[in-house]
């Protein structure tokens, strides 16, 4: 049959589009203007770091890192979870806790090492993205009780942490740069490894919990307002602490799933 007395339908288009109008989605303001908090105070870290005042610097980090924190029990406590705000969060992330930190030690202490100084911070930033994509990627697949390398936050709490550190106590970057270098090197590389670390997501807030652990509670809350003069050395000696204690379990376990080796067989008696 001749298809020219049939002519073909034209082509479908929906309503939004057939009228001229892009049809725009909204997004959950709450939770994002958190984001954006957290993003701004990574970005004002990469200002203060390049004005040379890196204390506020190392302060805007762990100002991010609390946002941070923030944003994503906000929009699980008001239901405005999206596909928008996840990936909004990940590039806040990658600027926060990537290269932020990668800057501020390098413009405090790595620069002084010559080119050994942008390769250790140039790998910490692209350990930080690696690590934000990996974690993207495995969401339904890893342990939420344990995270699958460094978390990037704890890691940019070693790098502020540190600067904070040797800025409060008037240490030079000469002194330190090595040190810097080590740090920096060892952040990132966690960061990419399969090193199981904690990430207390398993624990229910609306459990009982026995009368020690309130007054244990307490007596850390004290020890806390005790140390708030001098509150980068604590600061720095937590993640160092959580930095190590992936490495730690990850010693007891190797040491736990070691075979043990059969007991020798009995000997047989005297005279056979």
């Amino acid at each position: 049959m001749d298809r020219m007395n049939y002519p073909e339908p034209p082509p479908f288009k929906p309503k939004w589009l057939a009228s001229g109008r892009i049809r725009r989605h909204g997004i959950y303001w709450l939770p994002n203007a958190i984001t954006t908090v957290a993003l701004f105070a990574g970005f004002y870290a990469i200002v203060q770091a390049m004005n040379g005042v890196f204390g506020l610097a190392a302060v805007a980090i762990f100002v991010a890192m609390v946002f941070d924190g923030l944003d994503g029990r906000v929009a699980r406590l008001t239901r405005t979870q999206s596909a928008f705000g996840a990936e909004y969060d990940s590039l806040s992330d990658m600027v926060s806790f990537g290269a932020a930190p990668a800057l501020v030690i390098y413009e405090w202490a790595l620069k002084g090492v010559g080119q050994l100084g942008w390769v250790a911070a140039f790998v910490y930033c692209a350990c930080a993205a690696l690590r934000l994509a990996r974690f993207n990627t495995n969401l339904g697949v890893v342990d939420k009780r344990y995270f699958q390398g460094l978390p990037s936050p704890a890691a940019a709490g070693l790098i502020a942490g540190f600067v904070w550190t040797m800025w409060a106590f008037n240490v030079e970057p000469e002194d330190a740069q090595w040190g810097a270098w080590a740090l920096a090197m060892f952040a990132g590389l966690t960061m990419v490894s399969n090193v199981k670390f904690y990430s207390g997501k398993d624990i229910n807030l609306r459990k009982s919990v026995p009368f020690g652990v309130v007054v244990a509670i307490v007596l850390a809350m004290v020890a806390i307002f005790q140390v708030m003069n001098n509150l980068p050395v604590p600061l720095f000696a937590l993640f160092v602490i959580y930095a190590a204690s992936g490495y730690v379990m990850w010693v007891v376990n190797r040491i736990r799933r070691k075979p043990v080796s059969p007991p020798p067989p009995p000997m047989p008696p005297d005279g056979l």
